[in-house]
């Protein structure tokens, strides 16, 4: 029987996380709903979650990414998957994949969030843990059912969906 490695899970926020809040009448963060989707697909697979940040990746800084990209390189796991906002993580995994290279590492997010009807966000993560079991060593993006290299994608604002550059 193969024996399976853990897989870290970074939380950094993203429409991924985002509820809607009631009385603001707005998308806030409130907790990762990472464990409630692992749960709910009874995913098997061994993993600690860390959470980095709550943030829209709009709002992430050079000193959040910095943060990122110290918790990938100090854990002890060679798996990891990032949970991070859409409009900015090709950046995140340019900077990464330019300080990493001894790990798998997978990105993902979501264009509608998680408890909202029609979210891809259980997709992206189920397409993400998957490829971070299956793919080389080197850090890549997980969207729209599509594993892209770190450096060659970008996210298409007009279609709503990530594309090959």
């Amino acid at each position: 029987m193969m024996r399976m490695d853990k897989i870290r899970i970074i939380m950094t926020g993203g429409t991924f996380d985002k509820h809607y809040d009631e009385l603001a009448g707005a998308l806030t963060f409130k907790d990762s709903h990472l464990r409630e989707i692992l749960e709910y697909s009874r995913c098997t697979l061994p993993v600690e979650l860390e959470a980095n940040q709550l943030k829209d990746s709009l709002d992430m800084s050079d000193e959040d990414r910095e943060q990122i990209l110290a918790s990938c390189k100090s854990c002890p796991e060679k798996r990891i998957v990032i949970i991070h906002g859409t409009d900015t993580m090709t950046q995140t995994a340019e900077k990464l994949a330019r300080e990493i290279k001894d790990k798998t590492i997978i990105i993902t997010g979501a264009m509608i969030p998680y408890p909202i009807r029609k979210s891809d966000a259980l997709f992206n993560f189920g397409c993400a843990l998957n490829a971070v079991q299956l793919m080389p060593q080197g850090v890549h993006i997980a969207m729209n059912g599509r594993i892209f290299e770190a450096g060659h994608v970008r996210k298409n604002r007009e279609k709503g969906i990530f594309e090959e550059i």
